[in-house]
């Protein structure tokens, strides 16, 4: 029997509808209400926050990056300026995780090599400030810009940006002395203030460049930009304008430079002219140099290459890292120490045979005159250059108090007031030093030839460049400096090391009369040199010797190496009566002092002290030259 047919409950139905409206109501009336409480709490409640976060996504503050310093010489001519410049930037927060895929299309839209898309990534990937540019392509041709705007719409992040590139109009001729600026890099930008060198990619690496860098940079700037979804700048609604850094005038003079560097001839060696007065350094050469532009926006593998491999070593300083033995250019200065000290008088004289023997001790220290220069007087012992005095000399006064009047006269120390982060401190050697270095007692022969400036004894060419200044100011102590003016203000006077105060100042004439007869008495060294001077000379050669030479054994240039060949120094000062400029030289191999370095300090000097004429300029001051008396020479007495 079939089942009997439910009859449909309306009623029931109707009931079940109607609740289910209402809770769907309810329902959506939940959700209405709490839309509106979010909407009032985003408009009324947060209004401030999300109308900065708006404001910020349509206004950006963008740092306008100061011009930097000018560099000039002391007659105007500049040194180093700023050029207009366009490079290419990646953002990266703009370009996303694909950035480096970017650089590949950069790399074939301009048509370069795997060289530069090496150099590109590794200037991106350096540190930098969140969505600041980065520029890794520096001074686009316009067919470059060309194509970059051809291809604007595949290279998002990328960017040609106007700017000013630090310029070297005289490249290798100041590389060892202005510097050069380079890239901002990791290690530096943990240090330096993000605010102040926003927008700034480079700083001062070397040089006065370096030194002066908190002046060069000046102060950043800013404007406030609208910009659209892109983040294309619109207009500009409002600016901060940057204050440029501060131009620096310098001592140096350009022209001196260029005939110091005439007078090497192309050779391996350092050229330091001092002003003594001031302190001022004329020229600094350290040759071969290298061009600073081309570190100034990132120098190529290749090329860096070139320069760090040569055999010629142009990224070297000599003037202020070259460390050579002084050799006999100290020799004035060890006569001063002796006379000050009591060990010697001007008329205590030596027999010279050609050699110099210690008591008890079997090895002769030769002088560089194997026969001999008889009896030698101080005056003689300076203008012969005479090793036989000086090793008296020096085993009477003992390494210590050597080494302490050394000191004095500015050798192993840095001397200088705005390139002393650069300069060696060269050695002057004690008892003190070797034993805590070398753990070795100290040996008589050892003092014997620190006496002549060989041995341990090493100095720069600015350190005797220094001496020279001391010796000419006689004793006065004025640390050389390159900068003569910031602005148009003088830089603050440095601290000095005491001045060479000697017990009787007469002791001066001494070492400066045996410095005179070098050039200008017939038997001097370097008689030659001084000879056809116009003005008077007082100056001293020196031979650093780069390989020992064996007991008994002679020099042979033909069987030494060219490299191993001594150096040829040479030192000093003119007028001999009004010193207007101290000068020391370095020529690398070179081997004769008088023969090889006085001539570059006769050429600078001339430059410097003559006119077009040949005659001493007014600011010199006339010197009549009156010849010393002849000396007494008792040769083979």
């Amino acid at each position: 029997m079939a089942a009997p047919i439910r009859l449909k409950d309306h009623e029931r139905d109707a009931r079940v509808v109607r609740s289910r409206v209402w809770v769907g109501v309810l329902f959506v009336l939940i959700l209405v209400g709490i839309l509106f409480a979010r909407l009032y709490h985003l408009q009324v409640t947060q209004y401030e926050h999300h109308s900065t976060l708006s404001e910020n996504n349509r206004v950006h503050v963008l740092p306008i990056p100061p011009h930097r310093g000018l560099i000039y010489d002391r007659n105007g001519k500049i040194l180093a300026d700023n050029r207009a410049s366009f490079s290419l930037t990646l953002t990266r927060e703009r370009a996303g995780q694909s950035w480096p895929d970017l650089l590949d299309e950069v790399v074939a839209v301009l048509e370069l090599g795997a060289d530069d898309r090496r150099l590109f990534e590794r200037r991106v990937r350096q540190g930098r400030r969140p969505f600041e540019p980065v520029p890794f392509l520096f001074n686009l041709s316009e067919e470059q810009i060309a194509r970059i705007a051809v291809n604007q719409y595949r290279l998002p992040g990328i960017e040609v940006q106007a700017n000013l590139v630090r310029h070297y109009p005289f490249k290798e001729h100041f590389a060892h002395s202005v510097g050069y600026v380079g890239r901002i890099n990791e290690q530096e930008l943990k240090k330096l203030d993000p605010v102040a060198y926003a927008g700034t990619h480079h700083i001062g690496k070397t040089g006065i460049e370096y030194f002066y860098e908190d002046r060069l940079h000046g102060q950043v700037g800013y404007e406030e930009v609208e910009t659209n979804a892109r983040g294309r700048v619109m207009r500009v609604l409002k600016r901060t304008d940057p204050q440029a850094g501060v131009d620096l005038h310098l001592y140096m003079d350009a022209d001196l430079q260029e005939v110091a560097e005439q007078a090497l001839g192309g050779r391996r060696g350092a050229v330091v002219a001092i002003e003594p007065q001031t302190g001022g350094i004329l020229a600094l050469v350290s040759q071969p140099g290298y061009d600073p532009n081309l570190f100034v926006t990132g120098i190529s593998f290749k090329d860096y290459a070139e320069l760090r491999d040569s055999i010629d070593r142009p990224l070297f300083n000599r003037v202020l890292r070259g460390t050579y033995p002084p050799g006999s250019t100290i020799k004035p200065m060890v006569a001063i120490a002796g006379l000050d000290s009591g060990v010697v008088t001007p008329q205590n004289r030596v027999f010279d045979p050609g050699f110099y023997k210690l008591p008890n001790v079997k090895h002769l220290y030769r002088n560089w005159n194997r026969t001999g220069d008889g009896w030698v007087d101080m005056n003689m012992a300076i203008y012969r250059s005479n090793d036989t005095y000086f090793y008296d000399l020096a085993h009477k006064m003992g390494i210590d108090r050597l080494s302490e009047y050394m000191k004095a006269f500015g050798l192993g120390q840095r001397v200088t007031v705005d390139l002393a982060r650069e300069e060696s401190e060269g050695l002057v050697p004690s008892r003190q030093w070797k034993r805590a270095v070398r753990n070795q007692a100290w040996y008589p022969g050892e003092t014997l030839i620190a006496g002549i400036g060989q041995g341990y004894m090493l100095a720069t060419p600015m350190q005797l460049a220094q001496a020279t200044a001391v010796m000419a100011n006689r004793g006065q102590w004025i640390r050389p400096r390159m900068v003569r003016l910031l602005g148009d203000q003088p830089i603050d006077e440095p601290e000095t090391p005491a001045n060479v105060t000697l017990k009787d100042p007469k002791s001066w004439d001494r070492g400066i009369e045996g410095m005179i007869n070098v050039l200008h008495y017939p038997r001097g060294t370097a008689y030659r040199v001084g000879s056809t001077a116009a003005y008077q000379i007082a100056g001293k050669s020196g031979t650093a010797q780069v390989v020992a030479i064996k007991q008994g054994e002679k020099y042979d240039r033909n069987k030494i190496n060219e490299r191993h060949r001594d150096h040829a120094l040479f030192i000093g000062f003119a007028p001999a009566d009004a010193p207007r400029i101290a000068v020391a030289v370095m020529v690398e191999n070179g081997e004769s002092g008088s023969g090889v370095a006085a001539p570059v300090v006769k050429k600078v000097m001339d430059a410097w002290l003559l006119d077009a004429e040949g005659k001493l300029k007014a600011h010199s001051g006339k010197v009549e030259y009156h010849p010393p008396p002849p000396p007494e020479e008792a040769h083979g007495q």
